[in-house]
């Protein structure tokens, strides 16, 4: 299987290779697995009723752009979806309007990819605003997975035998140019498999903040900026 633009294939080590999507994305293509994490459904719709006055719209944002990365790995190429823990902000963001916007989702998935298998790495949101309903069709899952040679978690964490992958800390990186010009780029974050092998993926959600990281020697870092990934150098230290 070759990627097309935008994906940009990775080989992080023998038997590790991962595919990386401007919207945050990750793909698995041993495993025939899309990757998304912190999607954080409904922040926005928690923050509206907490009195904070912030743009409806961002869930319906947030879903159309999980399924044009599906959409744009052809009809048959994904297999399983998961989801890297995050997928519900808060118990006040489960609304009918929500549910309604999701279950159409899905629906609008499974039509392009009917063999879809949706799995979601429960994470310390999730734990707090509950398990998604049973009408969604997600497998519900405890940190970590192992998946092949991947250990599929919410938290970044070491697993013994497997390269981990996981989103919570929703990583950036800062970018500085001439004229005292700085540039904050959500990224990949993956460490050197011989020492530290765990990847962080940027925060999909519409509605969410990030944090900066402090790449170590040895690190590999892929900065999003609009419609493309790009490699930044490696660290000088």
């Amino acid at each position: 299987m070759v990627p097309r633009a935008p994906w940009v294939p990775v080989t992080l080590a023998e038997g590790l290779s991962i595919w990386l999507h401007p919207s945050g994305a990750a793909f698995l293509p041993d495993q025939a697995t899309l990757l998304v994490a912190d999607v954080h459904l409904g922040k926005a719709a928690s923050f509206r009723r907490l009195g904070v006055p912030v743009p409806a719209g961002s869930t319906a944002t947030t879903l159309d752009a999980v399924g044009d990365a599906l959409a744009s790995l052809g009809d048959t190429s994904v297999q399983h979806l998961v989801f890297l823990g995050d997928l519900l902000h808060a118990a006040r963001g489960r609304s009918a309007e929500l549910s309604l916007v999701v279950g159409r989702a899905l629906t609008d998935w499974r039509s392009r990819c009917p063999g879809l298998h949706m799995h979601l790495v429960r994470g310390n949101h999730d734990r707090a605003a509950g398990d998604p309903p049973p009408e969604w069709g997600i497998e519900l899952l405890n940190e970590p997975w192992v998946t092949g040679s991947w250990a599929l978690c919410h938290e970044p964490q070491t697993v013994p035998g497997a390269y981990t992958l996981a989103g919570h800390w929703h990583p950036c990186i800062s970018l500085r140019g001439g004229a005292r010009e700085r540039l904050r780029l959500p990224c990949f974050w993956m460490g050197d498999p011989a020492r530290h092998a765990i990847g962080v993926l940027p925060a999909f959600g519409d509605f969410t903040g990030m944090h900066p990281i402090e790449q170590r020697a040895g690190d590999r870092v892929w900065a999003v900026a609009g419609e493309a990934v790009r490699e930044l150098p490696p660290a000088s230290r």
